[in-house]
């Protein structure tokens, strides 16, 4: 499939699990629509392609949007993509520093707060 032929089947896919979902429920950050189609395309693309599993993926951008800012997702999403990228005494920034460590934290809590309310 071509890129934007992904990109429309994502947007028609989180519409859809908006529609399905109920219209009462707004995320408390605004995240680009193009960063909620990739977190949901990632997250079929990892675990299988199903009606179920598309309404846990729509969850899961929704909880974390509703933990932390786009901002803060994108500096952690940043950060972690560093980590697996850079190597040597240049990566250590991306590892231990405070915000790096704060960041990272931050993320992982909303994760978890994804698999208690998404399941």
């Amino acid at each position: 499939m071509t890129r934007a032929l992904l990109l429309a089947t994502a947007l028609g896919l989180i519409a859809f699990a908006a529609r399905a979902e109920g219209e009462d429920h707004h995320p408390k950050y605004d995240y680009p629509t193009a960063a909620r189609a990739d977190y949901v395309i990632g997250c079929l693309a990892a675990n299988g392609f199903s009606h179920t599993l598309l309404e846990k993926c729509a969850c899961g951008i929704d909880t974390i949007a509703d933990m932390m800012s786009y901002d803060d997702y994108e500096k952690a999403e940043t950060i972690l993509s560093m980590q697996q990228g850079v190597h040597g005494p240049q990566a250590d920034i991306f590892r231990n520093t405070p915000i790096a460590v704060e960041e990272i934290d931050r993320l992982h809590r909303a994760e978890a707060e994804v698999n208690l309310r998404c399941n």
